[in-house]
This record gives C-alpha cells, structure tokens and sequence, in this order.
C-alpha cells in the first residue's frame, strides 16, 4: 500500500503545515477577501472536517476520510475495496478477481481512473489496455439517442469465443485546431490554443447492426463521440447532500431565469429522478444516476468487467448482440469447448443466447467484496485545498466570485443526515458498515446542475453537469496529465475557461469578463482554482 495517513481535523495548524507542503504556513484563520466572504481558513476543509485529507503528494486522491481512519473495521474493508478498484480482474473461475467478460470494457477500474483522477487524452488509436485511457465511447443517432444494438457504455473487448461489439483497432481519436471569435487572442495579445477530439469508427468495425429507437441507424447518421472519466474522491461527501437541498438549488435557479434542462427539472418540482425513485439525478455527466450506492461506481463494478455480484446476476448485453453472436459460426465452433459447464442442450445457437441472455447467472463477486468496494469508493477523501493565505490567490478567488463563475461553480454545500439510501436495494438506509459524513460543509465549486457550452463537437444533448473543482490543482502530480472538461479537450485551466465562451454559451458572460482582465489576474484566477 502507498497510503500516507491523513491529518485529523483536530490536529493544530502547526501540524497541519507540516504536512501541506503546498502552504508551508499553513491556514491563519482570519484571513477574508472581502470582508464579506467567509474566513478562508475553513475552506482548506474542502470535504469539511469528516471529509479532508491533508495530503498533497502524488497519492493525495486515494486517502481515507477521517471517518475510515477512526474505525479499525472501516479502514480494513477499506483497503480490500481499494484493491478491487485497482487490480485487473481475470476470465478464470475462481479467486477474488473472476469472470471477466464475456464482453468488457476495461479489465480494471484504475485503466481509467489514473492516480483515481480525471482520464487522460489519447491520440490516435484507441487502445483500452493503456492505463490512463479513460474514455467511454458516446455512439447516438442523429437525434443524440444511444443506439440500442449497442450498451450505452460500448464495449470493445471480448473473450474467446465471442467478439467485440467493435473492433477497437479500427477506432482513431485526431485532435484539430480550433479558432473562438477572438482568434485565440486576449486583448493584451497573449494566445492560448484550442482543440478537439473527432472519432472515427468506420462502418465495418461494428460487429452488430446500428438499430436506434427508430430502427435502423444508417451509418451515415451515426454520432460518435467521447466521454471521460472524472475523479471519484469526495463522491461520498457529494451524495451526502440532502435531496431537498439539491432541490432547492434548481428551483433557485429557476427563479432567477436560468435555462435548466426541461427534461430534469420545469416548474419548481422533478420532470425526472432516478428511476423514478424520487431521488434526484447527481452523478455523471448526463446526470444518469441518483444516489451513490446505486450510481457510477456500482454500476461499473459491475457493466465495465461484466463480473456477476448477487444483485446483478446478468450481464451487461444487449438482446441484438446475443443474436449476432449465437449465429456465428466462428462462436458455435469453441463455444461447448470454452464453455464446458454451461447447459448443453444440443443446440449451439439457441445455448449461445441463453448463455448471453441468462437473467440467474452464478455470482462471481461476493457481498463482502462488493460492500469492502462501496467503503472504500464511500471512503474516499477530499484533498484539502492549498495556499488560500496566498494573496495572489485571494485576489484569484475575489475575480472567481465577481465574474460570476460561482453562478455555476457553486463554491460550498452543507450535507444532510446522509442516511445513504440505495434504490437497488442493497444497502439499508443508515447502513453502519459505510462511511457517512453528516452535517459537513463541503466545498466542491459544483452546483451539481447541467449548463450548456455550445462547443464544438459538444457532449450528447448539450447538457453537461457542472463538474466539482475541488482537489483538481493536483491532477497532474497525482494522474500525469492536467487535462479537463468532459472530453479531455482541455489542456490547461485557461483552455477549460475559454471553451465556456461560445456566443450561445451559458457561461459566455463570465468568459467576457475574464478576457478583459489583466494577466496578472488571469494568472491569479488559475492559481485560485488550483488551490482549491
């Protein structure tokens, strides 16, 4: 393990600087930028004083809460989760890791989640068995719905005898250039440089039919496009804000006249909550799952390795690739030879599907492992934020505040009771074998709501959860790679703002305001956003 044991909240300040080599002096306490914001010395708390690691080395993702640390059963389930994320799992029958496949994504949660950050940019060819890449392939027809041939999440690896839904060989990630309005150019005459990814799958890649909502896709409909990986510490902190709260935030912004997502939220109440649990939509870019233990990390414990646990005895498939690959004779010919145990009826075909398509699968990974896996992703800490006695950063955070960047950014929350609901099911409300952080304040910079940004070659739908800033000034130590926003097209924090800045953009009013300011004060506001 390279774990470095977090600071308790308790520990005085002298400590606290003994190990934040970042901000040798460490918080003062009474430091303000204005007068009317909050004293900054609490904002180092960034997941407040159950939620903080005070760690700032290249393992500063990946340290337990103080509330994991405080319990010896806690930090012991811990670890084993942590294992789970970080090693491969494998196609054999017995051990922790078994039954990978029989489509996958990656062989391991750490492929995509480098140092337990954001992914990175990849050039040229797509290749899942680089670690770091951390992309998901968006593939949609014309109208942004997810091709229903295809998982929502595609799969581009398979084991013997089965083949990949897409070649990924065939897949190719270029990178062109990009000019705004203003020529790439800040009025005092500095340059900053934009690009892009296009994706191409060309037609005969795809292993199964394109069929949409509407039927048959044709290839030349087809939309492809890329989805990163973000950082998962602090996922539990932000599941710990109150449903209501996150309710009123959007019904705030309603009033005030911002554009929402009619498909989320019209009117002061939910159009749509997770599966229709009255939950709302929190993770993800798409704002596709509700509560934690029912979210991302769950879900790709499960659909990114296809390994059975006892509440998802299924594989990730869809019904048109079980009928593709039943009729193939390439698959009829090893499949009684890999598949020795499976039911044999006799008929290859009909076994193929049935095998695909088996709703009581036997179970691969235990309840003890996947509940070590939920305390650890559960368990996971904030760093703390750095250098905010800085005056360059306080100048960085006054500018972040005045040009109107909070308005999504939202800088603190306040969590709730944090009863850790599970609409699968699994976990009971309150469940006392997880970590829970009630009652914190928190400072994530998200409103956890969707905005648009009108870019180029844009997300599926336009509509792009606000992603939390917290801990992100120290992606490049702890991952090796600085890249933002949803697609990695992001280089550098400058690059991530100026993206904000297309005319139809929800932010253009504050990228204005940026491009106005001095170099000084850009700096300054980079340097802000890097501390927290």
């Amino acid at each position: 393990m390279k774990k470095t044991t977090a600071i308790i909240f308790g520990l005085s300040a002298l400590l606290w600087s003994a190990a934040c080599t970042d901000d040798p002096e460490g918080p003062t306490g009474d430091d303000s930028v204005s007068g009317t914001e909050p004293v900054l010395a609490e904002e180092y708390y960034a997941g407040g004083e159950l939620g903080t690691a005070f760690n700032t080395t290249s393992v500063a993702y990946e340290q337990p809460t103080p509330v994991v640390d405080a319990d010896a059963m806690m930090t012991e389930r811990f670890l084993d989760g942590e294992a789970l994320f970080e090693h491969p799992y494998h196609t054999g029958t017995t051990g922790v890791r078994r039954g990978l496949g029989p489509l996958y994504i990656r062989t391991s949660c750490l492929h995509c989640h480098p140092g337990y950050g954001h992914g990175q940019r990849i050039s040229g060819t797509f290749d899942t068995n680089q670690v770091g890449n951390g992309y998901l392939l968006v593939i949609s027809d014309e109208d942004d719905n997810y091709l229903t041939s295809l998982t929502g999440m595609p799969q581009t690896q398979a084991v013997e005898p089965f083949k990949a839904p897409i070649d990924e060989s065939r897949i190719r990630i270029d990178w062109p250039e990009y000019t705004d309005e203003w020529g790439n150019r800040f009025p005092d005459g500095e340059s900053y440089s934009l690009i892009y990814p296009v994706v191409t799958i060309p037609e005969e890649a795809y292993y199964v039919p394109l069929i949409g909502v509407k039927g048959e896709v044709p290839y030349a409909n087809v939309r492809v496009r890329l989805e990163s990986t973000i950082g998962i510490y602090g996922t539990g902190l932000l599941d710990a804000i109150d449903d209501d709260d996150l309710k009123a935030e959007y019904a705030r912004q309603e009033e005030a006249g911002v554009e929402l997502n009619p498909a989320i939220f019209r009117g002061g109440d939910w159009v749509k909550t997770y599966n229709n649990t009255g939950h709302p939509l929190r993770f993800t870019y798409a704002l596709s799952r509700g509560p934690l233990q029912d979210a991302a990390g769950a879900n790709a414990m499960w659909n990114i390795t296809n390994v059975t646990r006892s509440d998802r005895r299924y594989h990730y498939m869809t019904t048109t690739y079980a009928e593709v690959a039943s009729k193939d004779p390439d698959v009829q010919a090893d499949f009684y030879r890999l598949f020795p145990e499976w039911n044999r009826t006799g008929d290859v075909e009909r076994d193929i599907y049935d095998y695909l398509m088996n709703q009581e699968l036997p179970v691969e990974m235990s309840d003890d492992d996947y509940v070590d896996f939920m305390v650890w992703h559960r368990g996971l800490a904030v760093p703390a934020a750095r250098n905010l006695d800085d005056p360059e950063v306080q100048r960085g955070k006054e500018l972040f505040t005045q040009m109107g960047c909070v308005s999504c950014h939202r800088p603190t929350w306040t969590t709730g009771d944090d009863v850790c609901t599970d609409p699968n099911g699994f976990f009971t409300d309150g469940d006392n074998r997880l970590p829970r952080y009630p009652h914190q304040k928190i400072w994530p910079y998200s409103d956890l709501v969707q905005h648009r940004l009108h870019m180029v070659n844009d997300i599926r739908t336009g509509w792009c959860r606000t992603t939390p800033l917290w801990g992100r000034g120290l992606s490049r130590k702890c991952t090796g790679a600085d890249d933002r926003l949803h697609d990695c097209r992001a280089r550098t924090v400058i690059e991530a703002i100026m993206w904000h800045g297309a005319p139809e953009s929800d932010a253009r009013w504050t990228v204005e305001r940026f491009r106005e300011l001095s170099k000084q004060d850009r700096d300054a506001v980079v340097k802000f956003i890097e501390s927290i």
